[in-house]
């Protein structure tokens, strides 16, 4: 029997979620970010990555991007998650103007509990994950032996997006 996604909500769910800005002060854009999330009703901040410093990825004309990956415990449902991170990208200016272009704050769904979605506002895990080196380190850092489901374990994976240039930032940064 299949449960439609909008009831996938009853209980308390974990979640690795990317975050990632280049533009206004990238780390500032993340920390406060991790704030928000954090007061999110029905969300609760567990751990978060070190901050990465990461090249562009298609459209390379653009200044470096800050990564990081927050997981999270939340009983909201999958949609509903996600349109708050939506929300929290609009009060960041977040312009979705050229595709991998430039951004304020981006804000993604990686892994949603071992479920695999396929929605059209949202697909879990996420689609290529496993081919982005600035999510798969900050994701491997919080927990080494992670699953991406239907894909495999996300350390098996490293090798092959190794060479993409994430260096790992020396801060102190408090959300």
């Amino acid at each position: 029997m299949s449960i439609p996604i909008e009831h996938l909500t009853t209980f308390r769910s974990t979640v690795y979620l990317g975050l990632g800005s280049n533009l206004e002060e990238p780390t500032l854009q993340i920390a406060r970010a991790l704030r928000e999330l954090d007061d999110l009703a029905g969300v609760a901040l567990v751990k978060v990555s070190s901050f990465y410093r990461t090249a562009p990825i298609g459209l390379i004309d653009q200044p470096p991007f800050t990564n990081a990956v927050a997981q999270v415990e939340t009983t909201l449902a999958p949609l509903d998650l996600m349109r708050a991170l939506l929300d929290i990208e609009r009060r960041h200016d977040r312009i979705r103007a050229v595709k991998n272009g430039p951004r304020t704050l981006d804000l993604d769904i990686l892994i949603f509990n071992e479920w695999r979605l396929d929605e059209p506002e949202l697909t879990t895990p996420h689609p290529r994950l496993h081919r982005r080196a600035f999510a798969l380190v900050p994701l491997l850092e919080l927990n080494a032996d992670i699953y991406i489901p239907g894909k495999g374990f996300a350390k098996d994976f490293l090798a092959e997006v190794a060479s993409h240039g994430v260096e790992k930032l020396d801060l102190a940064v408090r959300w």
